[in-house]
């Protein structure tokens, strides 16, 4: 059951809907720690499909609304669709204390403000590609019910002189006057150090800009900014960001996991402990494409279950794609 002050909290936010989700949430997440799954489910849903957004507009069946058309920022960004939350994905513990330490946070930002203390709004995912900063990206916008905009880096940076920084603007006041979760996604590629010899004025320009911009951001919802290449990142920018997350590989416990789960529906039909050491390495995205594939060889065949074969086969497929993706990458 939920707890007493949850249900205190639900009730006495009646009519302000953002409070209302936020407290029908910590319901939701009850529920689905203490594994009555199907009921946290059915009960999003339920708030999913009736309590919108304070922020949010309801648009006219058919029609695009006023906003969308001559919002300044909209040719730079893309809506992306959140269908995943924290329960639905494999974390190492600590990790995810650290992302429910920022749920918690946000989700009493109230509080926090009464006592003059700071919130996070601004974060840097760091880490191999495919290890999850953009799922987490969901994750976030999932918890906090707020809408995920990605950044449309090949549009934001221009070859025009000063439209790069002018874009970036753009961006932030975007963010600034709309609750949502900015994601920054290859993020070296605005931020490069300002010592490399190779980049011209106009891009140290740029990265004077960015840094300001973070740094002055207290936005209502969060940035989030990733990269692959933290190497590259200009070294002051490491400074301007509330909280730093590295991401790595799955551990064997972390892959063991992530097998259980994504077997959940469509079981396998061999122990698949025995396939973990040959999957150590690997991110979490090479390893949800291995299960697919090999649930998708199964189906084909009109098989209920998985078996070794296919997984196999799977697996050397998605070795043979990374062998390949690393040859032209040389």
């Amino acid at each position: 059951m939920a707890k007493a002050d949850h249900i205190k909290k639900l009730v006495a936010s009646f009519g302000r809907n953002q409070e209302f989700r936020a407290a029908t949430l910590r319901i939701i997440d009850d529920a689905a720690n203490q594994g009555k799954r199907p009921f946290a489910e059915s009960l999003r849903k339920i708030l999913d499909a009736n309590v919108r957004h304070d922020y949010q507009a309801v648009p006219q069946p058919g029609l695009t609304t006023l906003a969308s058309q001559i919002d300044p920022a909209a040719d730079l960004l893309d809506e992306v669709a959140v269908t995943r939350g924290l329960n639905d994905i494999v974390l190492n513990p600590d990790m995810r204390l650290l992302i429910e330490g920022i749920i918690e946070e946000r989700r009493r930002s109230e509080e926090l403000r009464r006592h003059r203390l700071p919130i996070s709004t601004r974060l840097l995912f760091s880490g191999p590609s495919g290890c999850g900063k953009t799922l987490c990206a969901e994750v976030f916008a999932r918890e906090l019910s707020m809408p995920l905009y990605s950044a449309r880096i090949d549009v934001i940076i221009s070859s025009f002189l000063g439209e790069t920084a002018s874009n970036l603007r753009r961006l932030f006041e975007f963010a600034t006057r709309k609750p949502c979760i900015l994601f920054l996604d290859e993020f070296d590629a605005l931020a490069r150090t300002r010592t490399d010899t190779a980049e011209h004025n106009e891009l140290r320009r740029v990265v004077n800009s960015l840094l300001l911009m973070i740094e002055r951001f207290k936005g209502p919802g969060l940035v989030i900014a990733a990269t692959n290449l933290p190497q590259f990142l200009d070294e002051a920018l490491w400074r301007r960001f509330d909280d730093i997350l590295s991401f790595d590989p799955p551990t064997e416990r972390e892959i063991e996991l992530l097998l259980t789960r994504q077997f959940a529906n469509f079981p396998a039909h061999f122990d698949v402990s025995t396939t973990i050491s040959k999957l150590v390495g690997m991110s979490y995205a090479d390893i949800e494409r291995i299960c697919f594939d090999a649930i998708k060889k199964a189906v084909l065949k009109k098989r209920k279950s998985v078996s070794e074969t296919e997984f196999a086969a799977a697996l050397r497929q998605e070795t043979r794609r990374k062998s390949l993706t690393s040859n032209r990458s040389l």
